[in-house]
C-alpha cells in the first residue's frame, strides 16, 4: 500500500462530502450549468472532480468500472481503502470512470430494466476541460436551452431514447462538473 492509497479522501467529511453532493445534484437538476467540487484527490489520472464524486456518491456495495488509463493499480487501491467497492466489468458497473475513448461505446453499460431504471450505469467522463459551448441541450430542468462542450451527440441521442431506461453521465475536469441526465434532448452543434 503506497502513500497515494492512504491519502486523498475527505479530511473533514460531513461538510465536505455534503458540499459535494450538493455540487452533484445541482449538476444533474440543471443539465449544461457547472458546478466547483472538490474534498478528495485520488491518484493520476483521476481528477478531484471525479475523485470527489466517487466519494461521495459510492459505497462498499457500488461496482466500479475503470476504463482505459484509469485502470491502474494506485486508482484500485485508492478505491479499496477509501471506499471499499468492487472493481467490475463494464456489463456490470453501476459508476464507470474514464475518458470518453475509453468508455464508449456507452451503450455496453447497464441501461436499467422497464421495471427497474434506476439499475442502470453512470458515467464519469474525464475531460480536459468543461465550457458552456458546443452541443445544445433541451429538457427538464433547463429553461429554455443550455450548452455543454460534450464529447459527441450521437450517442447521447441515441441514449435518450432509450427512455426510461439508459444512462446519467457526469463530465469532469480539474474541479469542475456538469451532468446530462437521460432526459436531455442533445442537438448537435
Amino acid at each position: 500500500m503506497t502513500h497515494d492509497t492512504l491519502t486523498g479522501g475527505f479530511t473533514e467529511a460531513p461538510q465536505q462530502s455534503a458540499r459535494a453532493f450538493r455540487a452533484l445534484m445541482n449538476a444533474l437538476a440543471r443539465p449544461g450549468s457547472i458546478e466547483q467540487i472538490t474534498g478528495a484527490s485520488g491518484p493520476a489520472p483521476l481528477s478531484v472532480a471525479a475523485a470527489t464524486t466517487l466519494l461521495t456518491l459510492c459505497d462498499g456495495e457500488t461496482p466500479i468500472h475503470l476504463a482505459g488509463d484509469h485502470d491502474t493499480d494506485a486508482i484500485r487501491q485508492w478505491i479499496a481503502f477509501h471506499i471499499g467497492a468492487p472493481i467490475t466489468t463494464r456489463s456490470e458497473a453501476m459508476f464507470a470512470v474514464g475518458t470518453w475513448q475509453a468508455l464508449a461505446p456507452i451503450r455496453d453499460f447497464p441501461i436499467g430494466t422497464p421495471e427497474y431504471p434506476d439499475r442502470s450505469a453512470t458515467l464519469i467522463v474525464e475531460m480536459d476541460a468543461l465550457s458552456n459551448s458546443g452541443a445544445t441541450l433541451r429538457g427538464p430542468g433547463i429553461q429554455t436551452t443550455a450548452q455543454l462542450s460534450l464529447p459527441e451527440t450521437t450517442a447521447f441521442q441515441q441514449n435518450r431514447t432509450l427512455f426510461p431506461m439508459g444512462v446519467d453521465c457526469y463530465f469532469t475536469a480539474g474541479n469542475r462538473i456538469a451532468a446530462l441526465p437521460r432526459t436531455i434532448k442533445v442537438e448537435a452543434i
